[in-house]
C-alpha cells in the first residue's frame, strides 16, 4: 500500500516511482520465460523461411532479438499485448499469455492502483510491451515509439475523446533496470491546472512544439521489478538507449470500471472489484479470446483511427 506521503506526491506531481513491486521469481521470471519461448518459435520460423541466415545456436534472447531486427523481421507486434493502430488483419500477430496476464492482474500492482483510483478497476486495453535495442543498432528510419525513444506526450492525448473525463492511471513496469543511460522515462511534473495539450502526428504522436518546458524534465530511473505510476495528463517521454544492452518494460493502464477506456473497439476487463468480485477475470485464455474476437471483428470492419489529432491543425503547421 502507498503511504499518505506517496499519495500526496502523486496528487501534486502527477507521477510516482515505487521500487520492488513485482517479484523477480514469481512474476518477472515467468514473463521472461514466456517471451523467450515466443521468440524461439518466431526465430526458428524466420530461419526456416530463409529470412535469417544465422541459426539460433547458443544465442540468448537479446542476441536473437538483435539478429532478427537486423534482418528486418518484426518481433514487436508478435510480442505486443495489443493490436496495432494501423490496419488490422485476421492474422495480425499479438501476444496474450498466462505470465503477462499474471503481471497485469498482480495483486501488489493492483493494490497500488486501488490506492489511487479506488477498488473498481478495469484493465485498460491501451497497453504495450517495449523492448528497446541500443540506439546504435537502430535503423536510421526507425520511428516506432515501442522500439526507439518515445517522444513527449500525455497518455490522455492518445485516447479517443470519450475518455477525457475517465479516471485512469498508467503503471510502467520495469523488466530490466531502467537507467538514464539505457532510456528510462522522464516527466515534466504536472501543473495543477494542466489539461490535454495539443498533440501532432509527427514521427510519433507527440505534444505540439512550445507547449511544455523540456528543460524542466526529470529522469525517473527504476530498478527491475519497480514501477513508475503517472497521471494521464502528465507529460512524459523516454530517453535514448545509449548502452549496448536492451531496455525492457511494459506500460499498463487501468481505469475506473464503467468509464470509457478511450479505445472502445479493443477489449478491457475487470481486474479487481470489491463490490462484485464475481465480475473479475481470472482466466488468461478468456483474455486471449476477447482479443481474438476483436481482431476477427476489426479485420472486416472499416479502419478506426486510434488518434484524434490531425496534421493540418494550426498548432501542427
Amino acid at each position: 500500500m502507498l503511504t499518505p506521503e506517496q499519495k500526496q506526491f502523486f496528487d501534486v506531481k502527477g507521477y510516482l516511482v515505487v521500487e520492488d513491486v513485482l517479484d523477480q521469481k514469481t512474476v518477472l521470471y515467468p514473463v521472461r520465460r514466456e517471451y523467450s519461448a515466443l521468440l524461439d518459435g518466431l526465430y526458428d520460423d524466420w530461419v526456416a523461411t530463409g529470412r535469417i541466415s544465422v541459426p539460433a545456436g547458443e544465442q540468448d534472447f537479446y542476441a536473437k532479438l538483435l539478429q532478427a531486427y537486423r534482418a528486418g523481421c518484426d518481433w514487436f507486434q508478435p510480442m505486443d499485448i495489443s493490436l496495432p493502430g494501423d490496419r488490422i488483419m485476421a492474422d495480425t500477430p499479438m501476444h496474450f499469455g498466462p505470465a503477462i496476464f499474471d503481471l497485469v492482474t498482480n495483486n501488489r500492482l493492483l493494490d497500488l492502483v486501488e490506492d489511487l483510483i479506488g477498488p473498481e478497476i478495469t484493465s485498460n486495453p491501451i497497453q504495450h510491451v517495449r523492448i528497446k535495442p541500443p540506439a546504435n543498432d537502430l535503423r536510421k528510419d526507425e520511428i516506432r515509439a515501442h522500439i526507439t525513444a518515445t517522444d513527449w506526450h500525455q497518455d490522455r492525448g492518445v485516447t479517443h475523446d470519450e475518455a477525457d473525463n475517465t479516471t485512469m492511471i498508467t503503471v510502467w513496469c520495469a523488466v530490466t533496470d531502467a537507467t538514464i543511460d539505457n532510456g528510462c522515462l522522464q516527466v515534466v511534473p504536472r501543473e495543477p491546472d494542466i489539461s490535454i495539450l495539443p498533440h501532432c502526428p509527427k514521427k510519433q504522436t507527440a505534444i505540439a512544439d512550445g507547449f511544455i518546458d523540456e528543460e524542466s524534465a526529470i529522469p525517473l530511473p527504476v530498478k527491475s521489478g519497480g514501477v513508475v505510476i503517472f497521471h494521464p495528463l502528465t507529460p512524459h517521454a523516454s530517453l535514448t538507449n545509449k548502452t549496448d544492452g536492451f531496455r525492457w518494460s511494459f506500460d499498463l493502464r487501468y481505469n475506473v470500471t464503467g468509464e470509457p477506456t478511450g479505445r472502445s473497439h479493443f477489449p478491457g476487463f475487470v481486474a479487481r472489484s470489491r463490490s462484485n468480485p464475481q465480475s473479475e477475470l481470472h482466466d488468461w485464455r478468456a483474455w486471449r479470446a476477447m482479443w481474438e474476437e476483436a481482431r476477427a471483428r476489426l479485420a472486416v470492419a472499416p479502419h478506426i483511427n486510434i488518434h484524434r489529432w490531425m496534421s493540418d491543425a494550426p498548432y501542427c503547421a
